[in-house]
């Protein structure tokens, strides 16, 4: 079955900002809207909702338009099939955990969802938290409930408006898993607005990238994160590669999972067991890297992988170079992986685009 299409045309005015959209987005999984603050990301996502009026253009998801100037449609928010998380939970106080999800679930009645109260109460973790009232809970319960009742809703479309921000990095690991699930599980597609590009490495399958109230990119994760010109918007330590491939085998004594990409194996830290065919998502941040021009001996690094050097990118004003490898080894599609080296560095190894090296991986995160 064909994933439908969301068809953004927004055009918005601010005294001191203004938003330019025109895209077609693909709703299959979770698309992120990912960039710095002010970029325009809530914005656009308030206007998905019908909470922020454009000044023209139109929305429509898969042929039913909730918006077009020309025409005078403007679908209220409240009647669009739409479930909005934001940012602070948004819980009635004087409700318990149980009424929160009971108001959405009656609301929810009819969608014609295929899936139960129960289902939701399971997926989520939350039947020990039912008959307890809101005000008690952590910030991580909070957001559990609120991401309960928001599914409750039995919504076409789920708009997540950084739902993690609030909360603390330990809280926020425990969290990405249920978020990450959402899609499959439920089969609701998800817009995630974020300006912390571990979450979009995460959970993003698709990303829409934003600057300045315009988009800038627009493309599969692994493609958006393999472009050298995204780290400014990145930040300077956190721009990396996401690869894509599956579990091969694990070790339980040492707690290392082999993973192959594109017929390249990495030995990456597993936490939990997984069965071989398992498919992941791995997180290399490119200050993680290494390159080397002969193979080295003698060092700790596991992950030692023979490439050529695809790009080198000066960065103005800094000791820095970004560099793009390609795996020699891979089939298929090319795996590319950067890595963030100092000018000293390439002038000292001779670093020059074409030229084989051999990329060390000092650390390698299983984002899923």
């Amino acid at each position: 079955m064909s994933a439908d299409v969301l068809t953004l045309q927004v055009a918005i005015d601010f005294p001191a900002f203004r938003l330019r959209v025109d895209e077609r987005v693909r709703l299959s999984g979770v698309t992120a809207l990912f960039g710095p603050s002010g970029s325009g990301k809530s914005t656009l996502l308030r206007a998905i909702a019908g909470f922020e009026r454009p000044g023209g253009g139109r929305i429509d998801l898969a042929g039913a338009v909730w918006f077009d100037a020309g025409r005078g449609i403007d679908v209220a928010a409240y009647r669009r099939p739409v479930g909005y998380m934001f940012q602070d939970a948004r819980l009635f106080p004087h409700l318990s955990v149980a009424g929160n999800l009971r108001f959405a679930d009656r609301r929810g009645r009819g969608a014609g969802a295929g899936y139960t109260y129960d289902d939701v109460v399971a997926a989520t973790e939350i039947g020990g938290l039912l008959g307890r009232g809101v005000d008690g809970l952590s910030g991580g319960e909070r957001q559990r409930v609120a991401l309960a009742r928001t599914l409750l809703i039995r919504p076409r479309l789920l708009l997540l408006d950084e739902p993690l921000a609030a909360i603390d990095r330990g809280r926020k690991a425990d969290l990405l898993p249920y978020l990450e699930q959402l899609p499959e599980r439920f089969g609701i597609p998800a817009l995630y607005v974020s300006h912390d590009i571990d979450e979009v490495a995460q959970l993003a399958d698709r990303i829409l990238v934003l600057d300045h109230g315009r988009v800038i990119h627009h493309d599969a994760a692994a493609a958006v994160f393999d472009r050298l010109d995204l780290q400014p918007l990145a930040g300077r330590f956190e721009a990396g590669s996401v690869l894509e491939g599956h579990l091969v085998r694990q070790d339980a004594r040492l707690h290392l999972g082999y993973v192959d990409v594109g017929g390249v194996e990495l030995s990456v830290p597993l936490d939990q067991p997984a069965e071989p065919g398992h498919r992941v998502r791995l997180r290399i941040r490119a200050r993680d890297v290494a390159l080397a021009t002969e193979p080295p001996h003698g060092i700790s690094i596991r992950n030692v992988l023979p490439a050529v050097l695809g790009a080198l990118d000066d960065q103005p004003g800094t000791a820095y170079v970004e560099a793009s490898a390609v795996l020699s080894r891979g089939s298929g599609a090319p795996v590319r992986i950067r890595a963030r080296v100092t000018r000293a560095a390439v002038e000292a190894l001779g670093l020059q685009v074409g030229m084989p090296v051999y990329v060390l991986v000092k650390s390698v995160s299983l984002a899923r």
